[in-house]
């Protein structure tokens, strides 16, 4: 299988790099500000990006990247494989995706550091009431983020709640932290109905999830910690791993 990438940040790098012992997925170009150098193909634009002829396209460049060449990508007939699922927040862009799609283009969403969807999913089908999500991560996690704004990171002492509110305000005013949060609401109840606490706590070394889900389905809960990439606190690991393990089951590989 043939991918062409969008962004070379800490998420495309990460990508990148792991991609080159998998023999059955092939980088055929990638797009960025800071493109690499290097063996790797790379285009100046989303029109030299397409005419690679990849078989799916892979954003790992942000909410603003998507809504500049996700829907191109797809009114090209490419399916598209996501990694900012927060900018989905935007109706507009959300729109547009969705007329983009009528090339038969699919829209891929991973579930990134969460998990647990696939039961949620179900959940959903046998009547869901409320989603209730916490985020947790460390003071360096949430620099040049609007949560500056909102407490001290350099003075906080303990666990402190900066933001409650539903899932869209989360998604749209923290585009780094909180994409998690919009693949929990696709899943689920929507933006509006999700229910999202953002916390920084000191003693945090990794990032935290966590939800409660409720309904007449019963009850499930989900508690995750995942250590973060070494060149972006505000990404867990498992992230990058979620677009890759979605690569690998499109591609037929089988897990060992």
């Amino acid at each position: 299988m043939k991918i062409a990438v969008i962004g070379f940040g800490a998420i495309g790098q990460f990508l990148v790099n792991h991609l080159k012992s998998e023999p059955a997925i092939q980088v055929v170009s990638v797009l960025s500000a800071s493109p690499p150098t290097g063996s790797i193909p790379t285009a100046a634009s989303i029109d030299e990006l397409l005419n690679a002829n990849p078989d799916m396209v892979v954003e790992c460049a942000g909410h603003q990247a998507l809504q500049q060449y996700g829907p191109p990508a797809m009114r090209a007939g490419k399916d598209l494989l996501i990694a900012s699922v927060g900018a989905l927040a935007d109706r507009s862009l959300e729109e547009k995706l969705k007329r983009a799609a009528g090339s038969g283009a699919r829209l891929l969403i991973p579930a990134g550091a969460l998990g647990g969807l696939d039961l949620l999913q179900t959940a959903k089908e046998a009547g869901l009431h409320t989603v209730e999500y916490v985020g947790r991560k460390g003071p360096a996690a949430w620099k040049g983020t609007a949560a500056e704004d909102l407490v001290d990171l350099r003075q906080v002492k303990r666990a402190t709640t900066f933001l409650e509110g539903d899932a869209r305000t989360a998604a749209t005013t923290f585009p780094q932290n909180a994409n998690v949060v919009a693949a929990l609401s696709l899943a689920g109840l929507g933006f509006e109905r999700t229910k999202v606490r953002l916390v920084v706590d000191p003693d945090a070394t990794d990032n935290h999830h966590s939800y409660i889900a409720k309904g007449d389905f019963g009850e499930m809960s989900v508690n995750i910690a995942s250590a973060t990439l070494s060149a972006n606190p505000k990404t867990s690991v498992l992230a990058p791993f979620s677009i890759i393990q979605t690569l690998k089951a499109k591609a037929g590989i089988a897990v060992t």
